[in-house]
């Protein structure tokens, strides 16, 4: 291929929007661009004034796939800024809620947006519900988000933008005889699971993007929730510190900041983390899914699928560990004493590291916020990807069509949330 110029307006089979321009000349990729198009939404602005006890629910709406880690990060934070530590249920409960948001965006994006990359299909709408396998998949793709569901909806209320989760604790608590539903649905999807590992394991696509830097929180039990920042070289940092090392970049053609992390291009995600922490998942999950384990550490961005789904196994065997061992007892939200002060929030989302710091006033009013997503944070790593497959691969592409679909398969590697990512305005005043 000599010339080309391509235009990627609308990325399909991801969560929002992002487009990507490409431009190759004389044979060799002169331009890359990838956008995140959706517009500007000043939510970091907008929880200014805002009380702590309204923060959570408000910072939820900043995305209906990713409601719930919105939820719980934010909780996080107010409740560090107030020097507030919940209850032993409410941390259970918080752990059921998150896993039940893992369960349903990972079964969300490697069903309905992967699936038919692996099938060689436009929508998941094409499989023949008359094949064997295509059908079995597709009725795991609906068993499997249902689990999860299930699971947010017992423990929250809802499965997005649960309303029972709240600063101090639960407004409502779920009923023990429906957990154990859940707990009988949960094992009812392990093996449609494992079926999904397999598959995702079986495929050939390799992107291998070497020197590459991966940061994840990570705990001893793959909480998502809990831990210390761990990176690549070993090195470990308290979560409060996590944003001392991120360093913002304008990126002039789209509508989210980039990131680097010590100044150096990263990755956030499920890659990153059974990178780093593939030792901390359940002990079951390890048994059932060691052959798949051996692979990780993985330099090819591929693999961030099948780390997806790996942990759709971890959520599932440890929600069915934690709803055997408790017993839900009568418990009011605790609400902390007001005061002035600042609190960082970080947890792991379905795609990675998210940051909150926010400063509270002593009448419990928000000062000011930061909110740094994952997506965000895999910006600049997208982009690089996209370009560094097309150098690699230039002279085997001879089809339009083909690069359009191997910008789309690498984007959707990354499952990136671009409803999370566009918030960003800087205004200078002359």
């Amino acid at each position: 291929m000599h010339d080309l110029d391509l235009n990627l307006a609308d990325i399909s089979k991801i969560e929002g929007k992002a487009s990507c321009s490409i431009k190759i000349r004389n044979g060799k990729v002169d331009d890359v661009k990838f956008s995140i198009a959706e517009y500007k939404r000043f939510y970091t602005k907008a929880i200014q004034g805002k009380d702590i006890l309204a923060l959570p629910q408000l910072t939820a709406r900043i995305c209906g796939t990713c409601s719930n880690a919105h939820l719980l990060c934010a909780i996080k934070a107010v409740e560090n800024a107030l020097q507030f530590t919940p209850s032993p249920q409410t941390v259970v409960l918080r752990k059921l809620l998150n896993y039940g948001l893992i369960i349903r965006d990972h079964a969300l994006h490697l069903y309905v947006f992967v699936l038919p990359d692996l099938f060689k299909k436009d929508s998941i709408l094409d499989f023949d519900e008359n094949d064997p396998i295509e059908h079995k998949f597709l009725d795991s793709a609906f068993k499997v988000k249902a689990a999860g569901n299930l699971l947010g909806i017992t423990v929250g209320g809802r499965s997005v933008h649960a309303p029972y989760a709240a600063v101090g604790g639960f407004t409502r608590l779920p009923d023990q005889k429906q957990l154990l539903e859940v707990r009988n649905k949960l094992l009812n999807i392990r093996n449609d699971v494992l079926e999904l590992i397999e598959l995702l394991n079986l495929r050939d696509s390799k992107l291998i993007r070497k020197d590459l830097l991966y940061a994840a929180l990570i705990d001893d039990e793959f909480s998502f929730l809990n831990g210390r920042i761990l990176e690549t070289s070993g090195k470990r940092i308290n979560e409060e510190e996590f944003g001392n090392f991120l360093e913002s970049l304008i990126i002039p053609y789209s509508q989210a900041t980039g990131y680097k992390y010590r100044g150096k291009i990263y990755m956030v995600g499920a890659l990153a983390r059974l990178n780093l922490g593939k030792d901390k998942l359940h002990v079951k999950t390890k048994q059932s899914a060691g052959k798949f384990l051996s692979v990780f550490p993985s330099d090819n961005i591929y693999h961030n699928n099948l780390a997806q789904a790996i942990e759709i196994l971890h959520a599932v065997d440890s929600s069915v560990d934690l709803i055997d061992n408790l017993k839900i007892s009568p418990e009011r939200p605790i609400l902390p004493q007001r005061r002035e002060g600042a609190g960082v929030g970080v947890i792991e989302a379905p795609r990675g590291t998210l940051y909150y710091r926010l400063e509270v006033d002593n009448l419990g009013k928000i000062k000011k916020g930061k909110i740094v997503v994952p997506t965000g944070q895999n910006q600049i790593g997208i982009e690089v990807s996209i370009r560094q497959y097309l150098e690699e691969n230039i002279n085997n592409l001879q089809k339009k069509e083909e690069i359009e679909n191997i910008v789309e398969t690498i984007v959707r590697s990354y499952d990136p949330c671009m409803s999370c990512a566009s918030h960003f305005l800087k205004f200078k005043y002359l």
